[in-house]
């Protein structure tokens, strides 16, 4: 199902005449407000040690629960990517992370209530030369250091992430 199918009233005004303008936007016969759905903004972390051990996550809550995840989460308002990043695995690992280097970028479909939420991932590269102290807390059941050997990326259950790790692989 579309997103867009989901509202039927106008968000300004309230009319029922909230109709499709084209695939990404709606557009009120009463108002005149056009409502765009874009993608949702998330990031991604390839948090690695001295070693180059990776740091994965283990998803607490669907979708995907169960499945391997990067650390990483959607970006709040009034909040850059890079201080999303830092705030998403402080909240996931309780890790602090001092620098963030951005490596690319692909769109998702986040399943989130049964409804898909067109998401573009931000995927940062993390080095920090000590992780240890890291805990799992947020919604992050489990969190574990692999050597590069050791990730098989078909273990990762969201699309973006399963394809990020198979690129950060061929690296």
């Amino acid at each position: 199902m579309h997103p867009l199918e989901l509202f039927q009233y106008c968000p300004k005004c309230g009319s029922s005449r909230f109709l499709e303008n084209n695939f990404k936007s709606k557009t009120c016969e009463g108002c005149g407000f056009t409502y765009y759905f874009n993608s949702a903004t998330s990031t991604a972390a390839f948090i690695t040690d001295k070693d180059g051990r990776l740091l994965v996550a283990r998803r607490a809550k669907e979708p995907a629960k169960g499945t391997l995840d990067l650390p990483g989460g959607f970006v709040d308002l009034y909040e850059t990517a890079e201080e999303a990043v830092r705030r998403e695995i402080q909240e996931e690992t309780g890790l602090k992370i001092d620098n963030v280097r951005y490596l690319f970028s692909l769109p998702n479909i986040y399943v989130y209530s049964g409804m898909d939420m067109h998401t573009l991932d931000l995927f940062f590269e993390c080095k920090k030369e000590d992780l240890s102290g890291f805990r799992a807390a947020d919604d992050v059941a489990e969190l574990y250091l692999l050597d590069k050997n050791e990730i098989q990326p078909e273990l990762f259950g969201l699309d973006s992430i399963r394809q990020a790790i198979e690129i950060w692989l061929d690296k």
